[in-house]
């Protein structure tokens, strides 16, 4: 999804220097192309001295700067990229990607089972899940002490017509959101429903009391200074700030409307021509280690998808009003993959949403 989750807002992409000018891969290195501040530091240590190789990290914000990358002939300098569900099928149909060999992925087995047959890659034959979480709205108690748990807090104005508020800056995320509000669901693609939605949007930003798009991080920045009172932002980045600054998100609420909200999954996959595809197997397999995966849960607190990780995760992690319910789980879904004409329909929606 095009977001810059745990604080890659706040960071400048290094790829563009690092690899500028198509550096060669040497042996003995593994090149990690993810997003910003979404690795524990420990855990690439840990994977060098086990296997007494080197790794470089170079970072993308934005899952189109990442097939940019790719296209640019990135598919030969990186060894384990970490894309978007949505994502997926686009680098398996264009052949950026390779399949893996799950032979040398015994850790495989970790995961939950409905990350083992997800509905982007079936089979997960190109893919293995990294992490996962939810695109939900955060909003101010205290402005709204009665607010329903719905996108009508953002989008209806009898509901908001006087406090500040924004969405999110991912064209799909908030169309879907705005799908959900009138009813054609989250995962609307017929274009009736996305025409609808990009008149609601449009609608929207041109409320007096719209502040604009704003990705995840930089929205929860605005709700805790009390510049916005409600936006959209990510159940682990929320969780993050929460526990890092009680005091200013005492008041500030994550919820998943009622009528659907985005789940989202970010997969590590291998490039088409990854120069070290043997040591990509090997990190992919020690990031599916139960401990490990449970380390990186605990560093950037989002949710696991391996299942063994679950005895080695922090309270905050198993406990916390963030991470889904059962019921909850029901109304949520996955960003639709588009393609060909649904792609450029959309592409032109979004960019009148924008301009208008």
């Amino acid at each position: 999804m095009i977001h810059n989750k745990t604080r890659a807002a706040l960071a400048v992409s290094l790829s563009s220097m690092l690899l500028a000018g198509g550096a060669q891969a040497e042996e003995g290195k593994l090149y990690l192309f993810n997003w910003t501040q979404y690795m524990d530091p420990a855990i690439i240590e840990a994977f060098e001295e086990q296997f007494d190789v080197e790794v470089v990290q170079n970072y993308f914000n934005s899952n189109p700067e990442l097939i940019s990358k790719l296209n640019a002939g990135g598919t030969s300098q990186y060894d384990v990229i970490v894309p978007s569900n949505y994502y997926i099928p686009r680098l398996i149909e264009t052949g950026l990607v390779q399949k893996l060999d799950r032979s040398k992925l015994p850790n495989f087995d970790n995961l939950m089972p409905q990350f083992k047959d997800p509905i982007f890659d079936p089979g997960a034959e190109y893919s293995a899940a990294y992490q996962w979480g939810v695109t939900g709205m955060v909003y101010n108690t205290e402005t709204f002490p009665d607010a329903a748990n719905s996108w009508s807090l953002l989008f209806d104005p009898e509901v908001n017509n006087d406090y500040p508020f924004s969405l999110i800056g991912d064209g799909q995320v908030a169309v879907g959101s705005a799908c959900a509000y009138l009813g054609a669901g989250y995962q609307c693609a017929d274009l009736d429903s996305l025409k609808n939605a990009a008149r609601t949007l449009i609608e929207t930003k041109n409320r007096d009391n719209f502040s604009g798009f704003a990705d995840g991080t930089p929205t929860l920045q605005q709700l805790a200074r009390g510049v916005v009172h409600a936006g959209m932002s990510f159940n682990g980045d929320y969780l993050f700030y929460k526990e890092e600054d009680p005091e200013s998100f005492a008041n500030l609420a994550f919820t998943i409307p009622d009528e659907g909200a985005e789940m989202w999954v970010d997969a590590m996959m291998i490039p088409a021509d990854a120069p070290n595809p043997d040591l990509a197997h090997e990190f992919i397999n020690f990031m599916l280690d139960a401990q490990i995966g449970a380390q990186l849960s605990n560093y950037n607190y989002y949710a696991s998808p391996n299942e063994a990780a679950r005895p080695y995760l922090d309270e905050v992690l198993t406990e916390s009003p963030t991470q889904p319910t059962d019921e909850e789980m029901q109304r949520l879904y996955f960003t639709p993959s588009l393609k060909g004409e649904e792609l450029q329909t959309f592409q032109q929606l979004w960019s009148e949403v924008k301009a208008r």
